[in-house]
Formats: C-alpha cells, sequence, structure tokens
C-alpha cells in the first residue's frame, strides 16, 4: 500500500487494484476564508498551495470516502473537489446524512451507516463515529465517520477522521488494531471553545495506543491548526515513540508492507 499525502486531509490510497480519495481539497491558496479570526492569524485558506505532483496522481483516482462536509467543512471538500468528484462520477462513501449534500452537487454517492460494515470494493469499510470538539461547540461541529478499511493483502488502515480522543478511537485503535492509523494532528480550534481536534497531549496518547504505524496530517494548510510537524514530532520523541510515527511532507508517498497476517 502507498499514501500519496496531498495537503491537510487529503490523500490518495493506493493499493495494486484501486486509488482512494480522502476528503478532497483541492483549491489554490486563499479561495477560502478563514476558519478563526482573533484566537489565530486570520489567513485566508489554504495557507499551503497544492503539490506540483497531484494532477498525475489525481488522474488515478477510481473511489472517493469523505469524512464529513457538510455544514461547512470545507477543508474536507471544496468546490474543486466536489468539482473533481462530479465531473468523473467517482463512486463515493460517505455519511448517509452527507448523502443531499453530495448528490445536490451531482457527486455519485454511497452511504454507509456508523458501526456497521459495508462492502467496500473488494474487501470492507467499517464507519465509526467521530467527535469533532468539546461540549456545545463539538455537537455544533456536526457528526463525521472514521473509518476502518479493510482490503484484502493489504495492511488495515484506520482513518481516524476530525475528532478528539474519544472511547471509540481507543476501542478502534485497541481491538480492531490497525495496521496503519491516521491521524488528524493540527489540533484546531475556533476562536471560542475549546481545541475541536486532539490537543497535543491526546496526539501523543493516540500514538502510544496505535499498535502500528501512525500517519498524522492535518497540519500547516488551515489557519485554525496552531500544532506543526515540528512541535509533533518533538512531543512524540520526549514520549519515546518516534518509530511509530509518520509526519510526511506536502506531495510525499509513503510506502508500507502487506498486511501482517497474509504474510
Amino acid at each position: 500500500m502507498k499514501i500519496h499525502f496531498i495537503r491537510n486531509a487529503t490523500l490518495i490510497i493506493e493499493t495494486d487494484k484501486h486509488h482512494i480519495l480522502l476528503d478532497p481539497m483541492l483549491g489554490p491558496v486563499a479561495t477560502l476564508p478563514p476558519l478563526a479570526f482573533l484566537r489565530h492569524k486570520a489567513r485566508r485558506n489554504p495557507i499551503a498551495a497544492m503539490p506540483p505532483n497531484t494532477a498525475e496522481k489525481l488522474a488515478m483516482v477510481t473511489t472517493a470516502v469523505i469524512t464529513h462536509c457538510r455544514l461547512g467543512h470545507y477543508d474536507h471538500l471544496d468546490k474543486t473537489g466536489w468539482k473533481f468528484l462530479a465531473k468523473r462520477q467517482i463512486t463515493t462513501y460517505c455519511n448517509q446524512a452527507d448523502v443531499p449534500y453530495l448528490q445536490k452537487r451531482k457527486i455519485a454517492t454511497r452511504p454507509l451507516q456508523a458501526n456497521q460494515p459495508h462492502s467496500f470494493l473488494d474487501g470492507r469499510i467499517t464507519p465509526f463515529p467521530t467527535q469533532h470538539g468539546y461540549g456545545l461547540i463539538g455537537k455544533m461541529m456536526g457528526p463525521g465517520f472514521g473509518y476502518l478499511i479493510e482490503l484484502p493483502g493489504e495492511p488495515t488502515l484506520y482513518l481516524s477522521g476530525d475528532t478528539v480522543l474519544t472511547a471509540t478511537v481507543h476501542h478502534v485503535l485497541t481491538e480492531y488494531k490497525p495496521d496503519i492509523a491516521v491521524l488528524a494532528a493540527g489540533s484546531a480550534s475556533l476562536d471560542i471553545g475549546k481545541p475541536i481536534l486532539m490537543p497535543m497531549s491526546e496526539l501523543v496518547e493516540f500514538v502510544r495506543l496505535a499498535p502500528g504505524q501512525v500517519i498524522a496530517t492535518h497540519m500547516e494548510a488551515l489557519n485554525h491548526c496552531p500544532t506543526t510537524r515540528t512541535e509533533l514530532q518533538t512531543a512524540v520523541a520526549e514520549a519515546g515513540l518516534s518509530a511509530k510515527l509518520n509526519i510526511p511532507a506536502d506531495g510525499e508517498t509513503l510506502e508500507f508492507s502487506t498486511k501482517k497476517n497474509s504474510e
């Protein structure tokens, strides 16, 4: 399996048979409004450019997966992203609640229900609810999904989605024991309230709980995500967990060996 990291939460999962696009935010720099104005510098988003090798990677995409999108979460599906999916009529797996939003944009949807395994390509996908923050702010951000993807002969992959460290996340990491876990690591926060993604202590604990390799994303691309790659790398190193952590640069490809129990 290869993971082509593009930017923010956007990546492409490549196997021998499939190229799966996750959460396409594909627009140019500064085409979206700031997500915070007071707590963080009010820069327009995204603040990072698309990597130069993106077009050739996108041309190979066969399937898409969306974690959440309908309540203004354009950092997971922007206008350029949904136009790409609609024009190519790429089958897009999503939260059932997101279907009207996506179908209004002419996207071919495959709705999924939480906590139930579904057929996915030649394997299966299981959605798990996320909690995008704490208290009232978390509820206002709306429910999303993380996904466990299991494909024949490939590492099991947990896309944790935009979430804080919940009992559900703990359960997936410790009971399903994914070979690879993708972590939204930006510690995003709005102008009020607690973080809407895991703060540093929870990021380190996620890495500790993960049984296999962790890929940290969602950093240095949006104005409301203060945690940097260097800060995360330092905190994880201080915890003695560096061997488990991968922090890709925008445009970088990571390669992982075949699933252990198939060898």
